[in-house]
C-alpha cells in the first residue's frame, strides 16, 4: 500500500492481479477482463456515455477498478482516499489527460490545459484577479446585472433557465474581468463555444485530430471546429487588440484592475511581456470556464428548486429575512446560509466539472496495487457526490446536508465540485459569490414553476450541460 493513504473508511479491495511486463511487475486492480471495446453491445459503456461505464465499474468492480483501451491500462477511482493519493500526495507523478489535452487545439496553453512549468505561470499571472478582495469588488456588479436581468422577466412567462443562466453568466463575466459590455462579439464567443461544445465527444474520440486541423484535411466535423475556432479566434484577438489601442491613447486607461488588464500588464520572469498567442489563450480559457461552468450549475439549481417547491419557498423565506426586500450585497453573503446550501447540494447533484483525468508519468502505487507509467487515471465527482455511503438516498435534493455540522464529517474527497490539489479551480472563490448573489437576487421577485412532462438528461460534455431545455414558468413573488 502506498505510504499515508488511509483507508480505514474505504471498501475491503478486491486482491490484484499480477502482471509482469518488460518494464516491471504490476499489481492490477479487478475490473473488465477484456479491452473495453469488446463491451460496447452492453447498455453501460455506450459511446459519449462515461458517466454510464463509471456507474457500472464503481458499482461491480469496487473502489479501484482497471480496464484496457486501445493498449493503455485505465484505472477508475471511487474512493476518496485514492483520489487524494492521485490528486494530492502524489500529484508530481501525473500530468493532463488526453481528453483534456485534446482542450489545446481550442484553448492552446492556457490555464486549464497546461502542464508545469507552463500552468504555474498561467496561474501565478491569474491568480490576483481572482484574490479575495478583487472577488469581492465583483459583487455588486453580478448584483446589478442580475436585477437587470430579472426585471426584463414577466409574470406568466415560459423561460428556459439554461439559456438565462447562460446569456447572464456571460454578461458578469464580460462586466467583471473583462470590463466589458455584452456586444456583438461577446455574443459571438458564447455562440461559437455552444457549437464547439456540441461535437466536443467527436473532437475528443477523432485521432490525430492535430495533424487533420493543421493540414486543413477536410472532415465534416473537424471542418465545422475549425471554422468555429477561426472565429472565436478573430473575436478575442480583436478585444485584446482594443485594449492595446485605448490603453495607449489613454495611459490611466491601463490601471483598470479587471482580469485584462492585469493580463496587458503581467511580465514572465525574465520581464518579457506576455506574446498574443499567450494572451489569447488565457482570454479564452478563462471566457469559456469563467461562465459555461457557473452557468450550468445555476441551471441545475432552478430545476432542483422549481421541482422541490418547499426547499424554494424555504429559500424565499431566508432571502425575505436577511434582505427585507432591498438588493443583496457582500454584507448579506455570510447570511444567505440555506441560499449558500442549495447552491451546494445542486453542485452535490450535478457536478459542473463532473469528472477529471490523469495520467502518469512514472510507476505509481494505490491502496493494494501498483501501476505502470502512462496509466489513465478517471475521477468522477459527479458519481462519488451520489455514492449512498456518503450520501444516504443520495438522489433526493437536501440542502440541509451541507451544514457546518455536516461539512465537518466528511472528507475532502467527498465533495469537490472544484477539484482538489494543485490544480484545483483557481475560480471557485468567484462562482460561490456568483452563486449565491444570483440566486437570491431571482429568488426574492420570482418563484419558479416546473412544467411536467420535459425530458431530464445531462450531456457530459467538457462540462454537465442540460440536454434539452428546463423550461419553468415565471410567477410574480
Amino acid at each position: 500500500m502506498a505510504d499515508g493513504i488511509d483507508f480505514e473508511n474505504s471498501y475491503v479491495f478486491r486482491p490484484a492481479h499480477e502482471l509482469t511486463t518488460k518494464t516491471g511487475t504490476w499489481r492490477i486492480p479487478p475490473g473488465l477482463r477484456k479491452t473495453l471495446p469488446f463491451y460496447l453491445h452492453k447498455p453501460w459503456a455506450r459511446l459519449g456515455k462515461p458517466i454510464l461505464l463509471f456507474e457500472y465499474m464503481a458499482k461491480h468492480c469496487g473502489p479501484i477498478s482497471h480496464y484496457m483501451l486501445f493498449g493503455n491500462h485505465v484505472i477508475f477511482l471511487s474512493d476518496p482516499a485514492a483520489i487524494r493519493e492521485v490528486l494530492v500526495n502524489q500529484a508530481g507523478k501525473f500530468v493532463r489527460e488526453r481528453t483534456i489535452v485534446r482542450l489545446k487545439i481550442l484553448l492552446g496553453e492556457g490555464l486549464l490545459t497546461s502542464d508545469d512549468p507552463t500552468h504555474k505561470r498561467s496561474r501565478r499571472i491569474v491568480a490576483p484577479a481572482f484574490h479575495r478582495q478583487r472577488i469581492y469588488d465583483y459583487g455588486s456588479e453580478m448584483v446589478r446585472s442580475t436585477l437587470h436581468w430579472r426585471d426584463q422577466w414577466n409574470a406568466g412567462a415560459v423561460v428556459d433557465m439554461n439559456s438565462e443562466m447562460m446569456t447572464l453568466s456571460l454578461d458578469i463575466v464580460a462586466r467583471t474581468l473583462f470590463d466589458t459590455e455584452v456586444d456583438d462579439d461577446i455574443r459571438e464567443i458564447n455562440a461559437q463555444s455552444n457549437t464547439i461544445m456540441r461535437i466536443y465527444n467527436f473532437l475528443v474520440a477523432f485521432p490525430n485530430a492535430e495533424l487533420f486541423l493543421k493540414y486543413k484535411i477536410p472532415v465534416p466535423g473537424l471542418s465545422k471546429f475549425a471554422r468555429a475556432r477561426a472565429r472565436l479566434d478573430k473575436v478575442v484577438k480583436r478585444i485584446i487588440a482594443d485594449r492595446k489601442l485605448a490603453n495607449a491613447a489613454d495611459p490611466e486607461h491601463a490601471d483598470r484592475k479587471d482580469l485584462l488588464s492585469m493580463l496587458l500588464a503581467s511580465r514572465d520572469e525574465d520581464g518579457s511581456e506576455l506574446s498574443d498567442e499567450q494572451l489569447r489563450d488565457e482570454v479564452l480559457t478563462i471566457f469559456l470556464a469563467g461562465y459555461e461552468t457557473t452557468a450550468n450549475a445555476l441551471s441545475w439549481t432552478w430545476y432542483l428548486l422549481a421541482t422541490n417547491p418547499d426547499q424554494q419557498e424555504r429559500l424565499f423565506e431566508e432571502v425575505r429575512e436577511v434582505l427585507g426586500g432591498r438588493a443583496p450585497s457582500l454584507d448579506d453573503y455570510a447570511n444567505l446560509k440555506y441560499t449558500q446550501m442549495v447552491f451546494a447540494e445542486a453542485m452535490r447533484l450535478y457536478p459542473p466539472a463532473w469528472a477529471m483525468g490523469r495520467k502518469s508519468t512514472e510507476p505509481f502505487e494505490v491502496g493494494p496495487y501498483r501501476m505502470p507509467a502512462g496509466t489513465h487515471v478517471f475521477i468522477s465527482q459527479y458519481i462519488l457526490q451520489r455514492d449512498e455511503r456518503f450520501y444516504p438516498d443520495p438522489l433526493c435534493f437536501d440542502p440541509l446536508r451541507h451544514t457546518e455540522e455536516e461539512k465537518a464529517k466528511r472528507d475532502k474527497f467527498e465533495y469537490f465540485p472544484f477539484g482538489g490539489g494543485p490544480r484545483q479551480c483557481i475560480g471557485e472563490g468567484f462562482a460561490w459569490l456568483e452563486g449565491v448573489m444570483l440566486i437570491a437576487t431571482i429568488a426574492q421577485k420570482w418563484r419558479l414553476e416546473w412544467i411536467d412532462g420535459q425530458p431530464v438528461e445531462v450531456e457530459e460534455k467538457i462540462t454537465l450541460r442540460p440536454k434539452y431545455p428546463l423550461r419553468v414558468t415565471l410567477h410574480a413573488r
